[in-house]
């Protein structure tokens, strides 16, 4: 007997699963949650685009230890603002001054500085990765030097280290 109670237990809560599972699921969308959803992916497909005249600069020949900087100009030709949160270089010989965490609006420009100094040898290629708010996330920029030796023909460091 409890087993058939029981059987006709689960057939009801079945029936009323199926029966309750039934409603229109566009009965249950309002016309404002639309609205919304619409506006919140139009924001989303909004995104800056970091231009650069160009993202390589070669200094050519230097004298070894030799400080260099350029500056590179960018224009966000996108359609949201425009965000660099971190900026690395490949090497310590390599530093990026950047608006760190500024907002730049469409249309508007921005710099970068790079300094270099001058230490390596031979043909020397550094880069520069940014961390931005654009659809890659990440820009790369590009520093190129031929290093001439020191007088005494050696590629020393300017600098000397101390234990």
């Amino acid at each position: 007997m409890s087993n058939r109670i029981l059987s006709y237990a689960v057939v009801a809560m079945l029936a009323f699963a199926v029966t309750s599972c039934k409603q229109k699921a566009a009965d249950k969308v309002s016309s404002a949650n639309m609205e919304n959803a619409v506006q919140r992916d139009a924001q989303q497909a909004k995104v800056p685009v970091m231009s650069f005249e160009s993202k390589e600069h070669d200094f050519g020949q230097i004298a070894y230890g030799a400080p260099q900087e350029k500056i590179f100009e960018f224009t966000n030709t996108g359609d949201a603002p425009l965000i660099i949160t971190d900026a690395k270089s490949s090497c310590g010989c390599t530093v990026p001054d950047y608006p760190k965490n500024q907002p730049i609006a469409p249309g508007e420009s921005g710099s970068l500085v790079v300094k270099f100094n001058g230490t390596g040898a031979n043909q020397v290629t550094k880069s520069i990765t940014l961390n931005t708010n654009t659809a890659t996330g990440t820009e790369m920029l590009r520093i190129k030097a031929f290093i001439q030796p020191r007088q005494n023909g050696t590629f020393e460091a300017p600098f000397k280290t101390t234990n």
